[in-house]
């Protein structure tokens, strides 16, 4: 049995990553920390946990935490992960950070666009950026993974092929993106109160949302060229979920392509990533507490232009679920493992 804890336990990733856990069949919980709620019980925090676990949140403590541990997971806001991480590794076990501080190989980005000072580069140029569907074969060999934003989860897998393929105008991509409420996490924010929220659709951060560099990054490295996007984030009322739908021109040979079976090829031994079939577009109820990524394209011959659609769920393939996937593939366990739910309908 894989020994795991998580610290950063009762936001909601770590909750989210207990819920997967406590089921999952090659794992045992040692470990869950809270600074709010330190000294309580998980069930009493979350009630929807009772009668599945008796874990005490504790107080966190990276040496006893390395000790007791195969894999930590970090389930922190940004700019705290950093020195836990070093810690973890120096006692080499593995990480796994569902926060921004190791996704980036250029921190010098990662400090203009969060305004915080990145304790050890060298750290984050070591971590692999855990997208399992382009970087596997990176993830196996890691020892700390920077797990990846929800939206960028859902861009880069609606656009990758596209890129990788060179079949588009890179100066032409444009990303709309909308997110359920759970993306700004449980602290209390003003924007995320019901009376605020509800009946109401807004964008937001627009022109400098912070995980546009991240985007950037990882599509760059697919064109093997600087890439720049339009990103534009929109909160909905609703509790899970991301709907993205990206844009761009055609170059010549991508206006000939066929596009659907382009994806195909790429995605048809990946599991958690559904292509449906021509005209089908995704929905965010059809991924609802899943690790599913379901995709849905088209070639716009009016317009020249292409248009992929891409659903998940933001607190599961957008953070914990993805999560378990790469902790899955650094201790070679099937990928599925701990992640096979059917999705949630209606």
């Amino acid at each position: 049995m894989i020994k795991v804890s998580v610290i950063g336990a009762t936001g909601y990733a770590g909750v989210e990553l207990i819920r997967l856990l406590v089921l999952h069949p090659d794992v045992k919980l040692s470990c869950l920390t809270s600074k709010t709620y330190a000294g309580q019980k998980i069930q009493e925090v979350y009630p929807h946990l009772n009668g599945l676990l008796d874990h005490e949140l504790q107080e966190q403590n990276d040496e006893e935490i390395g000790a007791v541990s195969d894999v930590v997971f970090l389930a922190l806001p940004h700019g705290h992960a950093v020195s836990t991480a070093q810690k973890i590794c120096q006692a080499g076990k593995k990480v796994i950070d569902l926060g921004a501080d190791l996704r980036f190989r250029d921190t010098d980005i990662y400090e203009e666009w969060y305004h915080v000072k990145h304790e050890n580069p060298a750290l984050s140029q070591e971590a692999v950026y855990g997208l399992p569907e382009i970087n596997r074969g990176k993830i196996k060999e890691a020892q700390a993974v920077g797990n990846p934003g929800c939206y960028p989860t859902s861009t880069i897998l609606a656009m990758y092929p596209l890129i990788k393929e060179g079949l588009i105008d890179l100066n032409t991509i444009i990303v709309d993106s909308k997110s359920g409420i759970s993306g700004a996490g449980r602290n209390a924010v003003i924007t995320s109160l019901y009376g605020e929220s509800a009946e109401n659709l807004k964008a937001y951060n627009v022109g400098k949302h912070r995980h546009t560099p991240e985007i950037e990054q990882a599509l760059g490295e697919a064109a093997g060229k600087e890439v720049l996007i339009s990103f534009t984030p929109h909160l909905i009322p609703m509790t899970r979920g991301i709907l993205t739908t990206a844009y761009a021109t055609l170059n010549q040979e991508g206006a000939v392509r066929n596009l659907h079976d382009l994806y195909q090829s790429y995605y048809q031994d990946e599991y958690f990533v559904r292509l449906h079939q021509p005209g089908i577009w995704p929905q965010t109820k059809w991924v609802t507490g899943t690790n599913f990524c379901d995709l849905g394209l088209m070639a716009d011959p009016r317009t020249n232009r292409v248009i992929v659609t891409a659903v998940i769920d933001n607190l599961v393939k957008g953070a914990a679920g993805q999560a378990v996937q790469n902790m899955n593939i650094l201790f070679n366990l099937p990928e599925k493992a701990g992640l096979e739910q059917v999705p949630l309908y209606p």
